[in-house]
């Protein structure tokens, strides 16, 4: 078994299936975390949000990788969008949901360059999607 594999275990994460391609903090097919940061979704809540998204995100990856992180190099560019209101400024702490759960799961090749972007509105109303880009070989 792979490191990547046992850290997710550790942590207790099970990435879902993967049936379309986007990062957003879904749940059973459903939008867990909806609206605009940071009301009615807390600084604290959109952290979640966008480490769940990164969940979803390793699912597309390993669904690439078809299940071997041996193939995994690193972690490239890591993209976080927050549904926001033009005065919010706190996109970095939203953005570190992400970002820890990658280097939780994937150690060094887990580092990465990451932007964060505040946005009016994002598909389904989520709070948070997050986008990542991956060297695999």
């Amino acid at each position: 078994m792979s490191q990547i594999e046992e850290n997710l275990q550790k942590l207790g994460l099970v990435l879902p299936p993967v049936f379309v391609s986007g990062q957003l903090p879904s749940r059973e097919g459903k939008v867990a975390y909806l609206g605009k940061v940071p009301n009615p979704v807390s600084i604290e809540q959109a952290a979640e949000a966008a480490k769940l998204a990164a969940v979803n995100g390793l699912a597309v990856l390993k669904d690439a990788i078809e299940g071997d992180w041996n193939r995994l190099v690193r972690l490239v560019r890591v993209g976080v969008f927050v549904q926001c209101d033009p005065t919010f400024d706190q996109h970095s702490k939203i953005a570190n949901g992400a970002s820890d759960l990658f280097a939780a799961v994937c150690g060094d090749i887990g580092r990465h360059a990451r932007t964060t972007i505040g946005v009016a509105a994002l598909p389904l109303n989520a709070a948070v999607e997050v986008e990542l880009l991956a060297q695999v070989r």
